[in-house]
């Protein structure tokens, strides 16, 4: 049977030859979600730029559907939706310019709420105890920390 190249953007295989690629990589239906894909990572104030730059689009207005979908060239968003955007934007300017200015602002990581989980663990856990923290067994053994 051959090869078989998978595209990831369109979830499907086909046989993989330079005729079958070139014609599925250059096809509108590769294209369109290649672009839907690329679309989930925008920045909010490109989507907001972008969407004020358009015109509402009337039938999605009028009836909620249209046919043309993410391709429309028309906006989707209603007024209240591009004032949550624009608020959604000028929070994130705000929060850079006082990350600029030094303040004292934590990043937010998965890391940095582990380690005041952590905190708020052993002093809820010390206050039980009177004072000595003494790590659980599993905690010890189970996680490839070799000593504490």
């Amino acid at each position: 049977m051959g090869k078989r190249y998978f595209c990831d953007y369109c979830d499907r295989s086909f046989q993989d030859n330079l005729h079958n690629r070139k014609k599925h990589l250059n096809g509108v239906q590769h294209l369109r979600a290649k672009r839907v894909w690329y679309d989930l990572f925008r920045d909010a104030a490109a989507i907001l730029q972008e969407e004020q730059t358009k015109k509402p689009c009337r039938k999605f207005l009028q009836t909620g559907q249209c046919d043309f979908g993410s391709n429309c060239r028309f906006s989707h968003m209603t007024e209240q939706d591009l004032e949550k955007l624009s608020a959604q934007v000028q929070g994130e300017k705000r929060l850079k310019e006082l990350q600029r200015e030094g303040a004292d602002i934590p990043p937010g990581t998965i890391e940095d709420w582990l380690d005041k989980r952590a905190q708020r663990l052993s002093t809820a856990q010390s206050n039980r105890t009177g004072g000595s923290i003494r790590a659980p067994s599993w905690f010890l053994f189970g996680n490839g920390f070799e000593s504490l």
